[in-house]
């Protein structure tokens, strides 16, 4: 029997810590070889677009397919099918919003604990949407954070994240009025925009104090949201898909431009199972361009905690991210 698990189903069902966790444990499948990605399906139409991605983890016994669609003028719509590979047979159909936003925050802190850093850490955060707000959670629960700083082009949205995230996480939240400002002199730096433009948002010559830097906003090949001189600088730069420089424009013109050749990348599975060194000083990029496997690993915990509860009916599915991410998806 397929359930139907809604939006409203999933909220505080996983802490970031156990996404985390989760993320980490998917990454170990990844190195093993069980595992199995698709290429991104990306189809434009008449006042929208669509995109579909698949995996499967044999080391778990599943496989998903997650489904996100835009259309002009309302936003963006997520939804997670999870399915057994023993036999097939569909277990969940999930509303995808929360998991693409708790996993994407997760991934940046699978590669936060494999850089570690002495004492309190300040983070840079350019962004104030839904991943921004992920991104600096998952932080948080890697490191002890003395401070953020956030900017966006938006005042009203750089104003509600600084009040709101200052009162979750319980450190000072600085307002920037510049993305230079928010990124300058911080040891870890956060790019989560949704711009959609080919000028870069970020660029490396600001990055003068940061050890890690986490870009995972750009996930298409006409979108530069961190400029080459950001890999340039970088000791090693991890991305969570081999296929992150077909996908992600601006590490896509780095590596054309020599500043992220492919013998400074590695996998964040390498990364987690130590095939993968950190440098001991210097910058290191993680750039995320998202995976279903990612997708997976938090869709099978939730079917595992709620699906013998959960009714099988369809709630509120394919819930509506709105507006900040209204220009554009995260995958």
């Amino acid at each position: 029997m397929t359930v139907m698990l809604d939006a409203k189903a999933l909220e505080g069902v996983l802490g970031m810590h156990d996404a985390i966790d989760l993320l980490e444990e998917m990454s170990r499948h990844e190195a093993s070889g069980r595992t199995f990605i698709s290429p991104r399906l990306n189809t434009a139409f008449e006042g929208g677009w669509m995109r579909m991605m698949f995996g499967a983890d044999h080391t778990s016994g599943y496989a998903a397919t997650k489904a996100y669609h835009l259309i002009e003028g309302a936003g963006v719509r997520y939804v997670v099918s999870l399915y057994r590979l023993a036999d097939g047979e569909l277990l969940a159909v999930m509303d995808g919003r929360l998991i693409t936003d708790l996993r994407t925050g997760a991934a940046s802190g699978v590669a936060a604990r494999r850089v570690p850093m002495s004492g309190p850490v300040r983070v840079g955060v350019l962004g104030a949407g839904h991943q921004s707000r992920m991104q600096l959670e998952s932080l948080a629960a890697v490191y002890q954070v003395r401070s953020a700083t956030v900017y966006s082009p938006t005042p009203t949205h750089r104003e509600t994240f600084g009040r709101e995230m200052a009162a979750k996480l319980g450190f000072p939240i600085v307002i920037a009025d510049s993305a230079e400002a928010a990124a300058q002199g911080h040891e870890v730096v956060v790019a989560a925009t949704s711009s959609r433009s080919r000028e870069p948002v970020l660029r490396g010559a600001w990055l003068d104090r940061c050890r890690l830097l986490c870009a995972v906003g750009s996930t298409r090949p006409e979108s530069v949201e961190v400029d080459a001189d950001c890999f340039r600088g970088a000791g090693l730069v991890v991305v969570d898909s081999q296929r992150a420089v077909e996908e992600a424009g601006d590490l896509q013109a780095a590596a054309k431009g020599g500043a992220a050749p492919a013998e400074k990348q590695a996998t964040l599975a390498q990364l987690v199972t130590g095939k993968a060194a950190v440098p001991a000083q210097g910058r290191v990029v993680f750039k995320s361009v998202g995976t279903a496997l990612q997708d997976l690993a938090l869709a099978a915990r939730y079917f595992e905690l709620l699906g013998a509860s959960a009714p099988a009916r369809v709630g509120s599915l394919a819930s509506l991210k709105q507006p900040v991410s209204v220009s554009g998806g995260r995958a």
